[in-house]
């Protein structure tokens, strides 16, 4: 029931945002008829880049086979969906071209593909004496003998982009836009105004519903090892070097790590067919319960019996129809009638009137939260008519050390 209301939230956002730059620009076209149309998927290094380092082998080459077992599954499961790689040969490229490459070909969808690595546990084999001098005299000491296994660490995890990468997601996403929104490229340039708070409102929403959707999916991916076996170490949002290209792809983005190389028992796995079959096979399945999800509700809103107007800001008499359930003929604005302000997501408890918000001056609503399993607390602040005077409480509560707020519908 959550993910029920979870698809229905964020195609809602997703498709109330097309229909806005739809309704200034171009007729409605039928992308949102199906969700995922393109899947990048990228096998991480390459080149002279290889990555962790296994005994006897190394990340760059589990990757690509598994990246290439994948989209094979996928080009044989999935006909109507197009498969691009970001390389399908030993070569490296930047991050910022593989960005590139899965922006420019307007995936719906993209998995970057990665291994895991360790170092090395250090035991006490035993002891030997040794002679130090101190002062006139020479004394005996006791000194460890260190033996060094390799790590037994194992499992895979799935990351999303963190919460303190947002505002490089909305960038990838204001840069891409015309690709986002399927929009006329002049007028989308005009429209994507970062002075306009009707722009920022949009572009927020549109970054939101992509976390939720690439949280959804790596939850899926985590979901589907576990079924065949595998220890799973969770899905979860990551910030450390290398996970970059999450947020610079303007589209649901996941990073797969598949095992730990450095474990000898994890590598001989991790290199074998069946193993890189299992694991391709797996993220393929994860990918295909999304879909479905996507398919299903899509479905049920194309099938609704009656439509509901929507009037576009400024339009000229342009406008689009989004599906209700309501036999309701009530225009439905594109813009949300209340408007409030997330101030942070953390497992710290706060009493209402506490002293970390006391100079924002507006009532702060605490919100209980479930992210990796983990109950977390979300704090809001106010309701606001406009989306102006939200934009002003984000920027104040930023100088007073919000960094990640941002505003969002109430």
């Amino acid at each position: 029931m959550r993910w029920n209301r979870f698809w229905i939230l964020g195609l809602g956002t997703l498709l109330t945002c097309t229909l806005f730059i739809q309704a200034k620009t171009n007729p409605v076209s039928d992308k949102q008829d199906k969700p995922i149309r393109t899947i990048i998927i990228d096998a991480g290094h390459g080149g002279e880049d290889p990555g962790a380092k296994g005994s006897y082998s190394t990340e760059k080459q589990v990757t690509l086979e598994v990246a290439l077992k994948l989209g094979k599954i996928l080009e044989e499961n999935m006909p109507d969906v197009k498969v691009v790689y970001t390389r399908k040969t030993d070569r490296f490229d930047d991050p910022r071209k593989k960005a590139q490459i899965a922006n420019d070909n307007k995936g719906e969808l993209f998995v970057s593909i990665h291994c895991n690595s360790t170092g090395k546990i250090r035991k006490v084999t035993g002891y030997k004496t040794v002679y130090r001098k101190k002062g006139k005299k020479k004394i005996a000491v006791k000194q460890p003998i260190y033996a060094y296994y390799p790590s037994n660490a194992k499992g895979t995890e799935t990351y999303i982009w963190a919460t303190s990468k947002n505002n490089a997601k909305m960038e990838s996403l204001k840069q891409n836009s015309v690709i986002v929104l399927d929009a006329n490229s002049e007028e989308t340039k005009q429209l994507m105004d970062d002075t306009d708070p009707e722009t920022f409102i949009l572009l927020n929403t549109l970054r939101n519903a992509y976390f939720d959707q690439s949280l959804r999916l790596s939850t899926l991916i985590e979901d589907e090892f576990t079924r065949v076996g595998r220890i799973s170490r969770g899905a979860r949002q990551r910030n450390e070097k290398g996970i970059w290209v999450l947020s610079a792809t303007a589209m649901p983005s996941v990073l797969v790590e598949l095992g730990f190389i450095s474990n000898p028992e994890e590598e001989d796995y991790l290199n074998s067919n069946n193993g890189q079959q299992e694991l391709a096979n797996c993220i393929y399945k994860a990918i295909k319960r999304y879909r479905d999800e996507l398919d299903r509700f899509t479905t049920n809103r194309n099938t609704q019996p009656s439509t509901t107007r929507v009037s576009a800001k400024g339009s000229n008499n342009t406008s689009a129809y989004l599906n209700s359930g309501n036999g309701s003929s009530k225009p439905a604005p594109l813009s949300a009638s209340s408007y409030c302000v997330q101030l942070m997501i953390t497992d710290k408890f706060y009493k209402p009137g506490a002293s970390i918000f006391r100079k924002l001056h507006g009532d702060v609503n605490r919100q209980p939260v479930v992210m990796n399993k983990k109950k977390l607390n979300k704090y809001i602040l106010g309701r606001f008519k406009t989306d102006q005077q939200a934009s002003g409480a984000m920027r104040k509560a930023r100088k007073l050390g919000f960094k990640d707020a941002f505003v969002t519908a109430c």
